[in-house]
């Protein structure tokens, strides 16, 4: 594919052809007929009658004819404006291409501006100086699109933020209610209550994070990952499956509290989606963290649903909200990581997190 800066250098250097070559060829044609009309035509003329040709100065053979001198120099002019062309090709590309080069500039700055942008980044602009042409006058409306998009994803954290507080407390204030207030004798209406209250706060509490890792990092830190994992794996060990873990150090700028729960909800989503008696697999080895459990069997065709918020899989072991595998691919692409699911031979799944590549995230799971 060609890009725009080659074809306008090709355009350039085509016109720039174009009209020498016109330029040439009539000259040269002027020429012609001129030196036809005022010089061989006369001289044809007058010199009816042969006159032998004296001999030049010092003996030299005289000079040629007169047309055939005049064909020396048409010729002549016609080489040297060959290759004149030819030079004036060569220079045409040349300064073409560094003249698309510096009128692209400004989409170069947009464009690098815009590779760059995250939702931890909106409060940089382009800010283009020069001339009011149309370059600027995209720059500039960029700039504003910027503008009026930070302000929305500002007012979006502002509402989690509340949000959290208004959802949070009321939960904890029925929770103390239904555990001070309600009899003993009525235990398993109270054990109910209890149960969807903490299903709600725990479902809110996944909302509320998935949709500040959707919003990006408000800042980072130097953060060990494989620490991150040996403490996700120590705390979360359990006597139905067993669980075995490897890391190596690596080190990943992000917000440690979004790694510890990314980490978290992968081997939680291993664990409960398993069999009795399975096992699971944690690995971190150069920058790549992989999950493998010997679940049930997951079709091909459940791949894509696996990372959506609220799907689940079918499962013996209890439900999840569907929101852990979901998380997992917000957080990971607000790291730069990239994230997919393979299915294990003898059933389970294998899902990998590459923090090394910093790919974008793939399909994502819950």
């Amino acid at each position: 594919m060609t890009t725009i800066r080659v074809r306008l250098t090709l355009i350039y250097s085509g016109l720039f052809l174009l009209t020498s070559v016109v330029l040439l060829v009539t000259v040269n044609v002027l020429l012609r007929q001129a030196m036809d009309a005022r010089l061989v035509q006369p001289v044809a003329q007058v010199a009816e009658v042969a006159v032998p040709a004296p001999l030049g100065p010092a003996g030299r053979p005289p000079l040629p004819p007169l047309p055939q001198l005049v064909e020396d120099v048409i010729g002549y002019q016609w080489e040297m404006t060959g290759l004149t062309v030819a030079i004036l090709t060569l220079v045409s590309l040349v300064v073409g291409w560094l003249v698309a080069g510096r009128l692209l500039r400004p989409v170069h700055r947009i464009t690098a501006t815009a590779q760059r942008l995250s939702l931890s980044t909106l409060h940089e602009r382009i800010a283009l100086a020069g001339p009011k042409d149309e370059l600027k006058e995209l720059a500039d409306t960029f700039d504003a699109m910027l503008d009026r998009l930070e302000r929305s994803v500002a007012g979006q954290r502002r509402f989690i933020a509340n949000a959290s507080h208004e959802l949070r407390t009321p939960l904890a204030v029925q929770r103390a209610a239904i555990e001070i207030g309600l009899p003993e004798d009525i235990g398993e209406i109270r054990d109910k209550l209890l149960l969807h209250n903490r299903r709600a706060e725990s479902l809110i509490d996944a909302l509320l994070l998935l949709a500040q890792a959707e919003h990006g990092l408000d800042g980072t830190s130097r953060v060990d990952l494989d620490q991150v994992v040996r403490l996700v794996v120590a705390e979360g060990r359990t006597d139905e499956v067993s669980v075995t873990a490897r890391s190596e150090p690596f080190v990943v700028d992000g917000d440690p509290v979004l790694l510890n729960r990314l980490v978290t909800n992968l081997l939680d989503n291993a664990v409960r989606y398993n069999r009795p008696g399975g096992t699971v697999e944690v690995t971190l080895a150069g920058g790549i963290l992989t999950v493998r459990n010997t679940g049930p069997h997951v079709p091909e065709e459940r791949f894509g649903d696996l990372f959506e918020p609220f799907r689940r899989l079918h499962t013996t072991r209890g439900q999840g909200a569907g929101l852990g595998l979901s998380i997992v691919a917000s957080i990971a692409r607000a790291h730069g990581a990239g994230v997919h699911a393979s299915a294990n031979p003898g059933g389970g799944l294998e899902i990998v997190v590459d923090f090394a590549r910093g790919a974008e995230a793939g399909p994502a799971g819950g």
